[in-house]
């Protein structure tokens, strides 16, 4: 076997690795859109399809696994080459807790629809497209090695910050207006905190991409939303 070949079949491996990883991504975008979409319709189906759709990406992440560590024991791969598998072995679990954040949000959703709907709030799906086209641009700047985009994903967090800071004390309002609203509107606060966290991982990413490819970290300083009302309300813990 020729270096030549060699050579050719490693980077083809490390294409099939980056596909994988596309993969579990367009699944969770997808995944995502469909429980903001339910959301605002008050469509249980669609809800309860995104639900089911989660165990998709379970699996391509146990084959980004098994794939990244056959190809770290058998081709023991250095510099660049290294970056971009131990990335991707990092990466493939904040995919798969983007589906499961996008799993609660559809769950969440399934129970709004069980109960009078709350005054209409445009907050939560703005939230929600945002931080599916920061999902998105995040793992096409992972596919092209776009640093540029990566770094203007982890810009963008920021404003989703800003508007769970609002969302927070909006809903708060309503139910001290009215305490029928509370439990709704608690269901609506784990929601939006949901989707704040995919924004979080998205940023995560987009850090891990950044040093992948310069190889330093991203080391600025990038503000984030008041902490006290982020505090308060804990991550969702529905039953997986």
């Amino acid at each position: 076997m020729t270096t030549d070949h060699i050579v050719k079949s490693f980077d083809e491996e490390l294409s099939r690795l980056s596909d994988l990883i596309s993969r579990m991504g367009g699944l969770a975008e997808s995944q995502l859109e469909d429980s903001i979409e339910a959301l605002q319709q008050r469509d249980s189906a669609l809800a309860e399809g995104a639900v089911a759709n989660d165990k998709l990406i379970d699996d391509l992440h146990a084959e980004v696994d098994e794939m990244a560590i056959r190809l770290l024991a058998l081709r023991q791969p250095m510099a660049s080459d290294l970056r971009h598998i131990v990335t991707a072995l990092k990466i493939a679990p904040m995919v798969e807790r983007i589906g499961d954040y996008a799993k609660n949000v559809a769950k969440r959703t399934i129970a709004l629809n069980q109960m009078p709907p709350v005054k209409p709030l445009f907050t939560v799906p703005r939230m929600g497209h945002v931080v599916r086209d920061m999902t998105k641009d995040v793992l096409d700047a992972f596919s092209t090695k776009d640093v540029v985009l990566a770094r203007d994903v982890w810009v963008r967090d920021k404003e989703v910050d800003d508007m769970y800071d609002s969302l927070f004390r909006e809903l708060l309002t309503y139910m001290m207006e009215d305490a029928r609203n509370i439990t709704a509107c608690t269901h609506l606060l784990f929601v939006a905190r949901n989707i704040e966290r995919i924004g979080d991982l998205a940023t995560n990413i987009a850090e891990l991409i950044y040093y992948q490819v310069e190889g330093v970290p991203l080391d600025e300083d990038r503000p984030k939303a008041d902490q006290a009302s982020i505090t308060v309300v804990e991550p969702d813990r529905s039953p997986q």
